[in-house]
């Protein structure tokens, strides 16, 4: 794969323990679950040390007052694509509880690959906030790309992309078709197989998640 300035690619010891589980054909859905949780917590740690809105407070210690830096309240969305995205809003919201949530539902065409837009509600004042954007898989990069651009007509101008298993083609096509964004992968696979799935992947992450086929 090619490098690109704004990919990053996880290589944490611990990281890689939780995803060889999470790959397993017998790890049980809710094991499957805290998992895709407990990854993107990791995942939301290391992305967010750039990018968000810092502002100093006055805090009160026992024995004098300082200074201290914070992140600015209401100052980050976190933004699943529907369904699979939903699996790592908890995570997000281990470092970030008082993060708002929108909703973009895309699904993919069997025959062309290519997602298709079915919902999309998002937090008022979105356009001024950081988003981080999260969907567990990303394998062609159709659904990231255009879910990036709905979010750039809705004048969102700091997004991050976080998944937690990609595909090269998939990221690189979100890529070089978003330069400005920021992609975060916990761990890239080998290839994309004809129907569009990553090899050797996890299966449907969606399924995993919510135990439906």
């Amino acid at each position: 794969m090619k490098n690109f300035d704004n990919v990053k690619i996880f290589d944490h010891p611990l990281i890689n323990h939780k995803v060889a589980i999470l790959r397993d054909e017998n790890t049980s859905m809710k094991e499957f679950r805290e998992l895709i949780e407990e990854i993107t917590t990791l995942m939301t740690f290391e992305s967010m040390k750039e990018g968000v809105e810092i502002v100093e407070r006055q805090v009160k210690t026992p024995l004098e007052t300082c200074t201290q830096k914070v992140i600015k309240d209401d100052s980050v969305v976190v933004v699943p694509i529907l369904r699979a995205g939903l699996g790592m809003v908890n995570g997000v919201h281990v470092l970030f509880p008082s993060a708002k949530v929108g909703h973009i539902g895309l699904y993919r065409n069997e025959e062309t690959l290519e997602p298709c837009e079915y919902y999309c509600k998002l937090p008022v004042g979105i356009e001024d906030k950081l988003v981080l954007l999260v969907d567990p898989m990303l394998a062609t990069g159709g659904s990231a790309c255009d879910a990036i651009s709905l979010l750039k007509k809705r004048g969102c101008t700091k997004i991050k992309f976080m998944a937690v298993i990609g595909a090269p083609e998939g990221v690189e096509r979100v890529a070089e078709t978003h330069p400005d964004v920021s992609i975060y992968v916990s761990t890239l696979d080998r290839c994309l197989n004809e129907k569009g799935y990553i090899l050797p992947g996890l299966g449907d992450a969606g399924d995993r998640l919510f135990g439906t086929k």
